[in-house]
Parts: C-alpha cells; structure tokens; sequence
C-alpha cells in the first residue's frame, strides 16, 4: 500500500522536525567536562602565595593565577600523612584502610587490583585517559597503570622519589606505557611539557589527566640559575623553593594549553599535595603544627584548590574537604553512576562548592597502624590525635595550630571520639603487614593482596 502524496509530505515534514528536535536536545546539552588531577608531593601549606601567611620569599604566581579563578579549600584534607597511601585514596575515593594499607610501604607494595579507579569508571562515558609522573601503587610493571585503564602512561613506578636528572637509572626506570625510556632534562620541566602536549592531542574530545608530580620531594635538586634566584641564608631552602618555581612554571604552561585549545573553561581541575611538608626539608606548613609523617594538621590539612570556569565561582572555601571527593565529584560531574558494590567514602562537593547546599557535619578519618603509631579523627571542629600513647585534644575552629590540648580537661570528649574512630577502625581491613590496626590493638594476619598476572 503506497502513501498518498499529501501523507508523504505530511509523515517528511514530522521527520524533519523530529530530526531537529534531537539535534536542538544534542546542541543543549552540556559536554562532558574535562578533568584533571594535579598533584604536589611534599610541597608546605605555606609554600604557596595563596596563604596569605606564606613568607616572603615564596614564588608560586601560575599556582596564584589558578587560585584566583578556583575555589580555595581552607580545610582540605589527604587521607594519609605520607605518599603512597594519600594517593591510594584519591585514586580510589575510598579510605585505603579498607584494602589493609596503612602505611608508605604498603600502600607502594601494590594498590590491589580489584579497586577500580578513574580511568575505570570514565573509559565506558567516551574518556581518554592519561597518567603523568609518579605512581607508587605498585613497584613494577605488573602495576602499571597501563593496566588500570589509562590508555596512555608516562612516568615511574614504585619508588617515592626519582632523582631530577639521572633519568635513565635500569634501576628507577622512567615508562611510557610498558616500556622504559630515555631522557634528558630536568624531570619537573619534562612532566609539565607532556601534560601540555596530552592536552594539545585531545582537542575536541573529554579526557581525564592525572598529573603527578614528583616535586618537591627529595631528592633537593634543581637547575643552578633557578637556585640563584632565591637568597633565603639556607641552600637547601634556596633549593627547595627553587623546585617549587619550577613546578609551578609547569602547572602555569598546562593551565596556558587548556586556555589555548579551548578546554579551560569546561575542565574540572582540582591541585592538591599529597601530604603535608616536611619539616626536615625546611618546608613551612604556618600556621599549622607538625608535618609529613604527622597527623597534626601540617601533615595531613594541605594546599588544596578546586576550579571549573563553566561552574564554579572563585573565592574561598571552609567547607571540611577530602581528596577522597575527587572520584565522586569528578563522576558526578561527568554523568557517570557512582559504584555500587564497593560505596565511595568520599562526597561530591559541586553543590557545596556552588553555594546550591550548606558543607555538611562531617567525620574524617586517619590511622597508620600499630607500629607508627599515628592515628586520628575530626569531626566538627574537634580533633583528636594519637601518637602512640600521647593523645591530643584540639579545638580547631578556635585553635588550628593544635597549641591547647584539651584531653585532660574534657575526658568526655576524648572517649567520644575514641569511641567514633574504633568504629569507624572496625570496618577496616587488618593492615597488610599483619600489625595492629592503632597502636595499643592486636595484630591480624590478613592475606597479602595478590599480585596480578603477567
């Protein structure tokens, strides 16, 4: 049976206006932001012009430039003191306690594979992925994030830190995907020029880049004419702030090339380090106390910015934030259905950030097992520390330098939050080394995540 004439035209023109409906719906709706993750390592809460208690010798003006087009999180927090197990959590925005790793040699022994991670959960939403720099979840290719994702991979492995020119050691190889590479230059300099280069080659299409810088840890090494700038009376200072400048000329030509191909104004970009600085290294953390390997605010409260043109306002946060909401803000951000089987300990901070909701009350976590002994719970403004068998009680909201300890007078309130953080504690896997989960409590055996197949 053929259509009449009248009907053809009439069934052509419902057509026609179907098609550019779905193509009006296409055009309206928003792409895909990107994401990018950029890490510090060791770098001082103080090291940065956007504290304004920062000393006068600090030069960080691309890190500036970002901060005044981002959200500055005043209360941002890492979920572990020391490298490799922060980066187990931002990775998988799940307390790394849950897969028993507690402690900078575990963690770096291998992040289990049955964690899944961003790459994992944005590869299926039409991302490409890229890893740049440090990784130490695992400590040799067996653990390469090739493996989890990422399409592309450029760094190394398993050691917390990498000398800055000797970049050709068979001992700490530098990968590009599986295989090692060879190198000239200085590491910082090479890191930010491929981030640029990832970026240039993903015009047109959402990505995902996980830049992990290896500065400004140890060891204390940068260009001479850069040192030469700085005139602080201590030459491992002068070097250190020397290794920050350098980092942050790297952050400022990848922040130049997402303006450059369009990118910037729909990236979610989210800077943080790892940890806070070590004292050791003369980092300064003011106005918090302590430092790397401390769970005093000045080794876990650490220079934290969030940033997304399209969507978010700049100015300045006091929302309590964690490292563990990059995964579920970056998912919600990007459409993609939070897991299920394995919930997500962190929150998505886009309607906090956007002013749309109040930051709700909130309880944070750290624990490092029974041998370091460091072990600690916020929740509120209050703030409880263990160190071995010293125990500090701190009032933050009136005292973020953790000057007054308040456990001897408010015994109450230490049971409280003793109470909350082995709660919290027993849901925890036991430690991978079989120790005590806090010191003080029993060791377990628990069995060694397996190594993947080759």
């Amino acid at each position: 049976m053929h259509a009449t004439p009248r009907l053809a035209v009439t069934l052509a023109a419902l057509v026609a206006c179907l098609l550019v409906a779905a193509h009006a719906r296409a055009a309206d709706a928003p792409a895909k932001p990107n994401i990018v993750i950029i890490v510090a390592d060791d770098l001082g809460y103080a090291d940065v012009l956007f504290n304004p208690q920062h000393p006068k010798e600090i030069t960080t003006p691309h890190l500036d430039a970002l901060a005044k087009q981002s959200v500055i999180c005043r209360q941002g927090y890492v979920t572990g003191h020391v490298c490799s197990v922060s980066r187990a959590g931002i990775m998988t925005g799940r307390y790394q306690q849950r897969c028993g790793l507690y402690t900078a040699g575990e963690a770096g022994s291998g992040l289990p594979m049955t964690e899944t991670i961003f790459p994992q959960f944005l590869k299926p939403a039409g991302y490409t992925s890229m890893q740049i720099g440090k990784w130490h979840l695992g400590p040799d290719p067996q653990w390469s994030p090739v493996h989890r994702g990422f399409d592309e991979v450029f760094g190394f492995l398993g050691r917390g830190a990498h000398d800055y020119y000797k970049l050709n050691d068979p001992n700490d190889p530098i990968y590009r995907g599986l295989e090692p590479v060879h190198l000239d230059g200085y590491l910082t300099d090479i890191w930010g020029d491929d981030a640029a280069a990832f970026i240039g080659r993903s015009k047109g299409k959402p990505f995902f880049l996980y830049l992990a810088f290896n500065a400004v840890h140890a060891p204390l090494q940068a260009p001479a004419d850069e040192i030469a700038k700085f005139h602080t009376g201590n030459d491992d200072r002068n070097t250190l702030l020397a290794m920050g400048k350098r980092l942050d000329d790297a952050i400022g030509r990848v922040v130049d090339q997402l303006k450059a191909t369009g990118a910037w104004d729909n990236t979610l970009l989210f800077f943080v380090s790892d940890n806070g600085g070590p004292l050791a290294q003369t980092a300064d953390n003011t106005p918090l106390r302590g430092g790397k390997h401390q769970d005093y605010e000045g080794g876990i409260r650490v220079p934290f910015l969030v940033c997304w043109p399209a969507q978010l306002k700049p100015g300045e946060s006091q929302a309590v934030v964690s490292t563990l909401d990059f995964l579920p803000t970056t998912l919600a951000a990007a459409g993609v259905a939070p897991p299920t089987d394995k919930p997500l300990d962190g929150i998505n901070l886009l309607p906090i950030l956007r002013g749309d909701t109040p930051a709700p009350a909130r309880n944070l976590f750290w624990a490092s097992g029974s041998d370091e002994g460091w072990w600690a719970v916020r929740s509120g403004d209050w703030k409880l520390v263990g160190d071995k068998a010293t125990i500090g009680l701190f009032d933050l909201g009136k005292d973020v330098s953790e000057a007054s300890n308040l456990s001897k007078k408010m015994p109450h309130k230490v049971e409280q939050l003793t109470a909350l953080h082995d709660a919290w504690l027993a849901d925890m896997a036991p430690p991978v080394r079989g120790e005590g989960k806090r010191y003080g409590l029993p060791g377990e055996r628990p069995d060694k995540p397996k190594k993947p197949k080759k």
